[in-house]
């Protein structure tokens, strides 16, 4: 019941308001990997706004449909060369991975210009329950891995540094809910970030 109730009242809005985001913030004529890419309506979204953009998906779990062309791939390894993207993307997945900065490496391995992430940060009073309600109703029916592995601000920037990337573009109120529902899910716990390979 609430997963249907979600989809319909949330999944929707969501969709529209992240392909803005990442519309405005993907390169020209970028070609772009989508990391755990689902069905592929987020991305096909973004090519509509921005017909200069191609994008492919990778994910775990291969959906009966899809928008996009999706390959299977184990959740670290990415199937590609070094650099064979401008951009890798990747919508509220890290979180699910099973080895998340082996992953983060692994994007930042495969694209020549940028990675683009949204996810959640672990901020504030009850955020981590907030989150993990959200994941549950959002993700439980598509059989979706859900370890809860959130992230603080800090280990998000450990993270970056890690896999060699550093900060280009942030936001983090992206209005993904409607009031008064953004008094409870927005609150600081979402950001989009542009990230480019730190020049050694």
């Amino acid at each position: 019941m609430l997963g249907s109730a979600h989809q319909r009242l949330v999944y929707g809005r969501r969709i529209r308001v992240l392909a803005r985001h990442v519309a405005e913030l993907l390169p020209e004529n970028a070609t772009v990997l989508d990391v755990g890419s689902g069905d592929g309506l987020l991305a096909s979204r973004v090519m509509a706004a921005r017909p200069d953009v191609r994008i492919r998906g990778v994910d775990v779990l291969l959906r009966p449909e899809s928008f996009i062309p999706v390959q299977q791939f184990d959740g670290v390894h990415l199937p590609f060369a070094d650099r064979e993207f401008d951009v890798a993307m990747m919508v509220d997945v890290l979180h699910h991975a099973s080895q998340q900065d082996a992953l983060l490496a692994e994007m930042a391995r495969v694209v020549s210009r940028a990675v683009l992430i949204k996810d959640h940060v672990v901020r504030g009073t009850l955020a981590h329950a907030t989150l993990r309600f959200m994941d549950w109703v959002g993700n439980v029916r598509h059989g979706v891995a859900l370890p809860y592995s959130y992230w603080t601000e800090d280990r998000w920037r450990r993270g970056f540094a890690n896999a060699g990337l550093q900060t280009a573009n942030r936001r983090d109120h992206l209005g993904l809910y409607p009031w008064p529902a953004s008094l409870v899910f927005e609150r600081g716990l979402h950001f989009v970030a542009v990230l480019e390979p730190v020049v050694r």
